[in-house]
């Protein structure tokens, strides 16, 4: 069967409800990953989910912070959660599907304002976060493996509006970039995205601060879709749908799509 999965940082899961809705009903996604809900599970908003056949769901949440949820049309099973950092943080969920094919969903910290961990421990705690990552797949690489989420991290140089002008911006520092390819490789997974779409300026988030969003177009592709060899290449039909990030009331997160044969 083909399945289609989606991520997408909402930013606060029962205040954007009706635009979940909406792209479940126009976009009718099998599997939809969020990240930063911001919610107990238990306040998550799931009978509009399930009148639209989305009766799955596995999450953990926090109340105000953090808070992943992988909500789902075919049967799925809660397959646990990884306490990165030791922090109590719910930053990651995965579930199993049918065919045994795992899902994780990841929601990486953001790092704060300062690239340098001496000054700003929030830094620090991603640095901490991916090494963590780093030896967790390193250790067992995964497979029959599909990695999603809010990585906070735009690696290449055509990730984002300027490389030049951000390499100093926490989300594309070389040390965070080095970090992230240190994760990629020790699971050895394969960046579905940019396996289809291999050229060209590709964003999935545009700052709130920017007065026209679309026109200033400052974007960066913070959100993956990431998959272990052997589901990589029964993967296809990538795409950012861009548009939604111009929906009423949204979020500064576009979702993320791709399909796998799974």
């Amino acid at each position: 069967m083909t399945l289609k999965i989606c991520t997408w940082n909402i930013n606060s899961v029962r205040l954007r409800e009706p635009i979940v809705l909406k792209l479940l009903a126009e976009e009718a996604p099998d599997i939809l990953c969020l990240q930063e809900t911001k919610s107990p599970v238990e306040k998550v908003p799931l009978e509009g989910f399930r009148q639209l056949g989305y009766e799955h769901v596995v999450a953990r949440g926090q109340k105000g912070y953090n808070g992943v949820a992988i909500i789902s049309r075919v049967p799925i099973e809660d397959a646990g959660q990884r306490d990165f950092c030791a922090r109590g943080d719910a930053r990651h969920v995965a579930a199993r599907l049918p065919s045994g094919a795992l899902i994780h969903n990841f929601y990486v910290p953001a790092g704060g304002d300062v690239p340098d961990r001496a000054v700003n421990e929030k830094f620090g705690h991603k640095l901490d976060f991916l090494e963590e990552m780093r030896g967790w797949f390193g250790a067992e690489p995964p497979r029959q493996s599909i990695l999603v989420g809010d990585l906070n991290i735009a690696p290449r140089e055509d990730d984002v509006w300027s490389h030049k002008k951000l390499l100093k911006v926490v989300s594309h520092t070389p040390i965070e970039v080095e970090s992230l390819a240190a994760v990629q490789g020790s699971g050895n997974w394969i960046d579905v995205t940019r396996k289809d779409i291999p050229d060209g300026l590709l964003y999935s988030w545009w700052s709130y601060r920017a007065r026209d969003w679309d026109a200033a177009d400052k974007g960066r592709r913070l959100d993956h879709i990431w998959a272990s060899p052997d589901l990589a290449e029964k993967s296809g039909g990538s795409r950012i749908a861009r548009h939604v990030r111009g929906w009423d009331k949204p979020s500064d997160h576009a979702p993320v799509f791709a399909e796998f044969e799974v």
